[in-house]
């Protein structure tokens, strides 16, 4: 309530009554007083969070060590060392494929360095 005075409010000619808690969030009762509302602001705010962004390419780089590790020969490893169809490409500016994010960090022959694990955690940091 903004101020004292209670206006009596009726529905179907029963009248309402006045509740401090007047909204149930996430299982948490949030009131008029201000210092709980404080409380609960700073506990969100405290909470770590997660660059999804950043999560999504540390994935991505973990990802693909584990697929240049791989001794037989999976699809996964397959799709991923595949070159693409052969002969005149469309006009513009070409796609830009998967591994071409891990190329700019660990060079062309990333496969190679991703087989060595310590080299390749090393090379993590600075991906992301």
């Amino acid at each position: 309530m903004i101020n004292s005075y209670k206006r009596t409010i009726s529905l179907e000619h029963k009248p309402l009554q006045y509740v401090e808690i007047y909204i149930i969030y996430l299982g948490k009762h949030i009131t008029l007083d201000s210092n709980s509302n404080e409380l609960e602001v700073e506990r969100r705010t405290k909470k770590q969070t997660v660059d999804a962004l950043h999560h999504a390419q540390r994935l991505k780089f973990k990802w693909a060590g584990h697929v240049a590790r791989l001794k037989d020969k999976r699809w996964t490893s397959k799709v991923t060392t595949w070159d693409g169809p052969q002969g005149k490409r469309r006009v513009g500016r070409p796609y830009t494929r998967w591994e071409d994010d891990i190329k700019k960090v660990a060079g062309p022959h990333w496969i190679h360095i991703a087989k060595d694990r310590e080299k390749w955690k090393s090379l993590e940091e600075a991906f992301t």
